[in-house]
């Protein structure tokens, strides 16, 4: 396989293999590919999260298991301030 890279990110390969961290220009493209799967698969389950979340939401709904907009800004609200008050 043959691979084109920019001016620009072939002297980011150079400058990782001259670090020593790699040991050759292949093994810097691996990583990159290895990190590029690995938020794939990442990126892919927080999707598969929010569909559940769209999912059981839905049901609620269908079920009129609704919180109301003024609860649902309280809690909001409430939640703020416990994060202020412990980053202090």
């Amino acid at each position: 396989m043959n691979i084109s890279l920019t001016p620009e990110l072939e002297t980011f390969v150079t400058r990782k293999v001259r670090t020593g961290m790699y040991t050759s220009q292949s093994e810097v493209v691996r990583e990159g590919l290895r990190l590029l799967r690995e938020r794939d698969l990442i990126t892919e389950a927080r999707m598969n999260d929010l569909r559940d979340d769209i999912a059981i939401g839905l049901k609620q709904a269908q079920d009129r298991d609704l919180v109301s907009g003024q609860q649902v800004f309280n809690d909001l609200r409430k939640k703020s301030l416990e994060r202020r008050a412990g980053a202090k």
